[in-house]
């Protein structure tokens, strides 16, 4: 089933089942995929939309930061249970050893000796992990390995 049909068959789902935080999240990622489609007057696929997906991930951890700083308790848990939502969508994450492998194995590809060379690892490391590793990890772990 395609991405955006699943989509569509959660949100009926949750609409039946009266959840509300996973009917909201379910339609605040439609919204931005519907505004996507409807700006660039194109047909988004999987892959699209996966990105998509893991960007809303990465608004809401952070807002989940800015509230744990603000101390909104009711803001945290609902920040929480959307979270929760939208990693059920995207692929199963990266660990930080296996993301540790790929920036090596990307490093020797590219012949990359020090932080000089980060932009042109990050340009070929990150369509290896999109989606499945979130981009402060993946930058993080380059650069503790090209220090050492």
């Amino acid at each position: 089933m395609a991405l955006k049909d699943q989509l569509q068959a959660d949100l009926k789902t949750a609409m039946k089942n009266k959840e509300k935080i996973r009917k909201s999240t379910i339609t605040m990622i439609r919204a931005a995929v519907l505004q996507v489609e409807k700006d660039n007057m194109v047909e988004l696929g999987d892959e699209e939309i996966l990105g998509i997906i893991a960007k809303q991930l990465k608004q809401c951890r952070d807002s989940l930061a800015e509230f744990e700083k603000a101390q909104r308790d009711d803001l945290i848990q609902q920040a929480h249970a959307e979270i929760a939502v939208i990693t059920s969508y995207l692929p199963t994450q990266l660990t930080a050893d296996q993301i540790r492998a790929i920036v090596n194995e990307t490093i020797q590809e590219t012949g990359a000796v020090d932080a000089k060379d980060m932009g042109k690892i990050m340009g070929v490391l990150m369509p290896k992990v999109k989606g499945r590793a979130d981009g402060k990890l993946v930058n993080q772990v380059v650069r503790e390995s090209l220090i050492s």
